[in-house]
């Protein structure tokens, strides 16, 4: 055998067995280069507007959780806050006495119903007693105005004798005893004339005063009915009380709810740490006027890093959840770190892009897929937290 045919052999030989040797070792095992460290990107954003007073951080700062990192000038939520306490103790006034005219209402009902009703009957009792005196004033007119007229011929025809008695007396044809009692009787008759005028004045009188005791008697039954009425619109007014209560207990509470918001706005002219990490991307600067919601910074906790490597759905067959990795990073010279598989997506990469591809079209051509997989490093690796979201790594997964 010629040496060029030995050479020939040899080298066949070392390639099948470099071969079975690359095979042996690569078995069991999947790689990409299509993998990045992650990391939670925790963005800092104003929760209100306002002038910002300070800022407590610069860029790539190491902040703990807690830690101050802006603070908007408070005195316009300061203010804020005192009116709405305020208006709190406003609201808590007009509840409380709400309520104690609903229980005065309350109180009193029953005594304001008895009293229109004693009103009423009270009024009913005086008129009766009113036209009774009308009755009887008229009873006493009649009686009175007969007599006068019984009286008023006597004092004439008593005139007309003493007139007559008063010539014979002059001719000592009659004594003056009879003179004198004709005088008298002339007097008396004018005397009773006078005192049945006077009576019939009198019931006269009478009637009008009993007249108008009967018409206040009348207005007084009007009024107690009126108050009568009023009083059994209780129920309907309690109603109405309790339903003023019950606005005014709403006005406490929304005064309340005021005042917790104006709280809440106040302490968030505080901004602080979520959590522990690196400040990045700071667009923050004292005296800066920003709006609520304005993005200010990012928070990155650099102690809870991860893998996601982007695996071909044709490396997915053996590939488990738990299963041990290596990782090469690129940025430290392939420093190799391990981990584990923590789980794997429940869809491919391109199927949450903004435009997934759609495989229904005529021009379909398949294309093998990427399925993001994450993986968890173990603790302790990295100390001096050297791995930054974004760096390339190299992830080989033991699938045996």
């Amino acid at each position: 055998m010629s040496t060029r045919v030995r050479i020939i052999i040899l080298v066949v030989v070392a390639a099948v067995a470099g071969s079975g040797i690359y095979l042996w070792a690569t078995s069991g095992r999947e790689s990409t280069d299509d993998a990045q460290v992650d990391a939670h990107v925790t963005p800092i954003a104003a929760r209100v507007g306002g002038t910002v007073a300070n800022v407590s951080v610069v860029d790539n700062q190491q902040v703990a959780q807690g830690a101050e990192l802006v603070v908007i000038d408070p005195r316009d939520y300061e203010i804020a806050l005192a009116r709405a306490q305020a208006e709190l103790a406003d609201a808590r006034a007009a509840f409380t006495a709400a309520q104690a005219e609903d229980s005065i209402m309350a109180t009193t009902a029953s005594s304001n119903v008895s009293s229109a009703e004693g009103g009423v009957s009270s009024a009913e009792s005086a008129i009766a007693e009113a036209e009774h005196g009308i009755a009887v004033a008229r009873a006493r007119l009649l009686t009175a105005q007969a007599r006068q007229r019984e009286q008023e011929p006597h004092p004439t025809k008593t005139s007309r004798d003493v007139n007559r008695l008063k010539g014979l007396l002059a001719k000592d044809e009659i004594s003056q005893q009879q003179f004198d009692a004709t005088v008298a009787a002339a007097e008396s008759s004018k005397a009773a004339v006078e005192s049945a005028k006077a009576q019939v004045v009198e019931a006269e009188a009478a009637i009008k005063a009993a007249e108008s005791r009967l018409t206040q008697s009348r207005s007084g039954r009007e009024q107690a009915g009126a108050d009568l009425r009023t009083a059994q619109t209780l129920p309907q007014r309690m109603a109405a009380g309790k339903a003023k209560v019950q606005a005014a207990a709403a006005r406490v509470a929304l005064a309340e709810a005021q005042v917790k918001q104006a709280e809440l706005n106040l302490q968030r002219t505080t901004l602080t740490a979520p959590v522990a990490g690196i400040v990045s991307r700071k667009s923050v600067e004292p005296g800066q006027v920003i709006q609520a919601g304005q993005p200010l910074m990012t928070v990155i906790p650099l102690d809870r890093v991860w893998i996601t490597a982007n695996f071909k759905e044709t490396q997915l067959r053996d590939m488990r959840v738990g299963q041990t990795v290596t990782v090469d990073v690129d940025a430290y010279g392939g420093r190799e770190f391990t981990g584990k598989v923590e789980s794997i997506a429940a869809a491919t990469g391109s199927r949450f892009s903004l435009l997934p591809p759609d495989n229904a079209s005529g021009n379909f051509v398949k294309v093998v897929q990427r399925v993001p997989v994450k993986i968890v490093l173990d603790s302790g690796q990295d100390p001096d937290r050297m791995l930054r979201p974004g760096m390339s790594v190299t992830p080989t997964v033991h699938t045996r």
